[in-house]
């Protein structure tokens, strides 16, 4: 079973049809739940959540919480609430395209890392091109200075074992350094190309200012965690029980 988590915030006209493609997306496919965590909408995206969910029969839930803490923090409440051993997530702005998920779910069987993410990879981006612009320098400076050999980390899409994300350090904008912080654990990365569309409603909660200047603080922290990182390989474990 997989869990398609969708941190919201203001976005009552997309979420919705959204849903709507993800159970089309996946309907036959495999057993799925979706969560959308709404982070202190100042409209009705939670009670529109509830609605679709009823008029698709589909198995999902809504999660609001009282004010805004940011998308990592949304995300991170809606893995903590999911049912599913694998997550995927995706922005509920409808620029990622559902139809790309079962791509990433036929690669799990040649998967056998215990710890693994597939990042979703924009090749084609409908951005603005001052956008494409951030995204490209962000991108290689990241990847320059935490080596994850990740493309297009901004790519709200990507799946991994829920187990994996539970053994991460939370920070804000952890959502960001995924593929880094599965690489810190030893776990192992692979790339989707994925689709990417037009925003049909609503404005980005996005700016140059925390791509670029909040992202290089992170980036620092990322880098130390990195450095004391230790993986322990077990080389025995016995064990004896008496009754």
């Amino acid at each position: 079973m997989i869990s398609v988590v969708i941190p919201a915030k203001d976005e009552v006209g997309n979420i919705g049809p959204l849903m709507k493609e993800i159970c089309q997306a996946l309907q036959g496919v495999t057993e799925f739940e979706i969560l959308v965590v709404d982070d202190g909408s100042q409209d009705d995206t939670f009670g529109e959540v509830i609605h679709t969910a009823e008029l698709m029969l589909c198995n999902a839930k809504a999660i609001r919480h009282e004010r805004s803490t940011g998308q990592s923090t949304a995300i991170s409440t809606g893995v903590l609430h999911a049912r599913g051993q694998y997550i995927v997530t995706l922005d509920a702005d409808g620029q990622n395209d559902p139809a790309d998920i079962p791509a990433m779910l036929a690669q799990l069987p040649q998967i056998h890392a215990e710890h693994f993410c597939i990042a979703g990879y924009r090749k084609n981006r409908k951005d603005t091109a001052w956008k494409r612009f951030q995204s490209r320098f962000a991108n290689k400076v990241r990847d320059a200075l935490l080596h994850d050999g990740v493309p297009d980390t901004g790519c709200g899409l990507k799946l991994f074992p829920r187990e994996t994300f539970l053994r991460m350090p939370y920070f804000d904008h952890m959502h960001r350094y995924i593929p880094a912080l599965v690489r810190r654990m030893g776990g192992e990365v692979f790339i989707s190309v994925v689709n990417h569309r037009d925003r049909q409603l609503g404005v980005s909660k996005y700016t140059a200012w925390n791509r670029v200047w909040v992202g290089i603080v992170d980036i620092m922290g990322v880098i130390w965690l990195g450095r004391r990182a230790k993986i322990a390989k077990v080389a025995r474990s016995e064990t004896r029980w008496h009754d």
